[in-house]
């Protein structure tokens, strides 16, 4: 599975958060599959005992079943994962991970009492439900070869989750774990707890009035010439109705030219 010329972001770059995860994760799976440290047990998400153990619902999404599965993952993370932490930033970018991750947990100790979890599986399956809502018809090459758009693959993904779970499959994997990140991950971005709170700020920015400091004399409040007030005017009432939008359809729903329009407007009232 990967994505060619797909971006349109330039050049490949393995973003901070992802590179501490894939090396985490290859470490755990050394210590736990290759020198076989008894530590699994302590790392693993038991729902039954969830009490007793309770950051098991962080640890267990550093460590895998096997090397396929560390492997898969790690892949999925690799390609899918820097896009994302390069628009929302390290600090968004992890904290949606591991929200998808714990959602995993929760969705197991709901429908899944009795099985033990392991592996990156929700917080991936997360961030590729991101990918497929901000870049939606970005084309997927599955094995390299044969294409398809991310929100297709996406939409394929969340159904065999589905089947398999409610059908009972007893393939050994964490099915509704993987339902969980998608579940956790769409509620997060439609409910956008990661970008409103940007774009308000944003919005305060653009509509406050300038500070001017007299020296010898009290601070005055004044507002910018007539010509730039009346630039700033027509840009405001652009970047309010794309604020509008976000908060009534998600981040997801903005084209390439409102992105850039925010982009840009943020980076101008950032220099001011």
């Amino acid at each position: 599975m990967a994505s060619r010329g797909g971006y349109g972001f330039g050049g490949y770059t393995l973003t901070p958060w992802v590179k501490r995860l894939l090396i985490a994760n290859a470490v755990l799976f050394l210590i736990t599959e290759v020198f076989h440290l008894p530590v699994k047990q302590w790392l693993e998400f038991q729902p039954i005992e969830i009490f007793y153990r309770p950051w098991t619902v962080v640890t267990y999404m550093f460590v895998h079943g096997g090397f396929w599965h560390v492997f898969v993952n790690m892949l999925v993370l690799f390609f899918f994962g820097p896009p994302l932490e390069e628009r929302w930033g390290s600090r968004g970018f992890i904290k949606y991970y591991l929200i998808c991750g714990i959602g995993g947990a929760i969705f197991s100790f709901i429908f899944a009492f009795h099985s033990a979890v392991v592996g990156a599986s929700a917080a991936v399956y997360g961030v590729m439900l991101a990918f497929a809502m901000n870049w939606p018809d970005v084309p997927i090459y599955i094995w390299g070869i044969f294409p398809v758009k991310a929100k297709y693959l996406v939409m394929v993904l969340a159904a065999f989750a589905l089947f398999s779970a409610y059908s009972n499959s007893q393939d050994g994997v964490a099915h509704f774990a993987h339902l969980g990140g998608f579940a956790v991950g769409f509620l997060y971005l439609k409910l956008d707890f990661r970008g409103n709170a940007t774009f308000t700020k944003l919005k305060r920015m653009i509509s406050r009035p300038r500070l001017t400091v007299v020296s010898g004399g009290p601070t005055v409040m004044t507002r910018p010439a007539e010509k730039t007030r009346r630039v700033d005017t027509r840009v405001y009432d652009d970047v309010d109705k794309v604020l509008d939008k976000i908060s009534t359809q998600g981040m997801a729903s903005l084209t390439e030219e409102e992105r850039k329009l925010l982009e840009d407007v943020s980076n101008k009232y950032r220099q001011n």
